[in-house]
């Protein structure tokens, strides 16, 4: 996907869903886990990700641990139990965003 203005919207969704499913994860492994599912067509830039995951956690939705792997230090992100609340009405939201999308263009659910 060449056009960034297209998910920038739903970026927050797609990084609590994320970690929703993945439990805890660390922003270059976000990152790749976004471009292993939409192979290679949508990109997550540094300069996106740690502003919200920053932003998330200043609002309580994450919160973050420090662990050492592999001998360098790693940030895990995780949702808090209101970030699960935040993850169940944000996927509401973006499926009722999806269909909206469908009618709009006539297309066939997947």
């Amino acid at each position: 996907m060449n056009n960034p203005s297209l998910y920038k919207g739903i970026l927050r969704p797609i990084v609590i869903r994320l970690l929703e499913e993945n439990k805890k994860m660390y922003g270059f492994e976000i990152t790749r886990e976004v471009k292993s599912l939409t192979a290679g067509r949508v990109k997550i830039t540094e300069g996106a990700l740690y502003p919200l995951l920053h932003s998330l956690e200043a609002e309580g939705v994450l919160e973050s641990e420090q662990q050492f792997v592999d001998n360098r230090m790693r940030k895990y992100y995780k949702l808090t139990p209101r970030g699960k609340k935040v993850s169940e009405h944000s996927f509401g939201e973006i499926t009722e965003f999806i269909t909206h999308l469908q009618n709009i263009f006539n297309l066939k659910p997947a």
